[in-house]
């Protein structure tokens, strides 16, 4: 492999900076007419159930390890069952929703708060009303399901869900930062392949370098303008 000689690419990318600022600037066009018009805007809407066991008697609210065992391990099961056909079909209905079942489920993501009884449910949408409505019934239904399935009132909604003035997924700095990175990369690395496959002979040392012979002398470059006649 031929080694790189780090000063001559050095000048052979400094004389050649135009192509570098033309194609970074080609990157933040494309990537600013992306942001701003090509992609989707996306609004999030995110509710919190807890698990808590409710006792029927007033004079009673004290919550034992047991309660806490069993919740930690109906959580994997609950996020499950927030997913399912039998809940978001219900949702569809009852917001009168144009999604089908798949499509719907592919708009609700489910999660657990690592080492709690908590259960987040997000819903992303194409509108903020919906989004939100979407989470609430979701919640809803799900606390109503929980509850005919179990025979349990363990389930508690601690935040509804609020509508969002700005889609989570657009980023304008962000998209025109990595817009900038790709830019400077790309040209970077399509200038090294020339430099790194361009064979040409530019001087002398070139000569010696890639013939292996040493050099005698050089003859100067003549122009081929015409001089007036006397």
């Amino acid at each position: 492999m031929e080694e790189v000689d780090l000063k001559e690419l050095f000048s052979y990318f400094l004389k050649r900076y135009s192509i570098i600022l033309a194609i970074t600037f080609l990157f933040l066009v494309i990537g600013f007419v992306y942001v701003m018009f090509v992609r989707t805007p996306l609004y999030k809407g995110d509710t919190t159930v807890i698990l808590v066991n409710k006792s029927s008697d007033n004079n009673s609210q004290t919550i034992t390890q047991s309660d806490v065992v069993l919740n930690q391990k109906l959580v994997s099961t609950y996020t499950q069952i927030v997913k399912s056909k039998k809940v978001l079909n219900q949702v569809i209905d009852k917001l009168t929703l144009s999604y089908t079942y798949g499509q719907l489920n592919s708009h609700v993501s489910v999660s657990n708060v690592s080492d709690t009884e908590i259960i987040k449910i997000s819903v992303s949408d194409e509108d903020p009303e919906r989004a939100a409505n979407i989470a609430n019934a979701v919640a809803e239904v799900f606390k109503e399901e929980v509850s005919d399935i179990y025979h349990l009132e363990n389930v508690t909604i601690i935040d509804k869900a609020e509508v969002q003035s700005k889609p989570y997924n657009i980023n304008v700095v962000k998209t025109l930062g990595i817009s900038f990175v790709g830019g400077i990369a790309i040209s970077v690395m399509l200038l090294f392949i020339l430099y790194y496959f361009d064979t040409s002979i530019k001087s002398s040392e070139d000569v010696e370098k890639k013939l292996g012979v040493a050099v005698i002398g050089m003859i100067p470059h003549v122009g081929s303008g015409k001089r007036g006649r006397r």
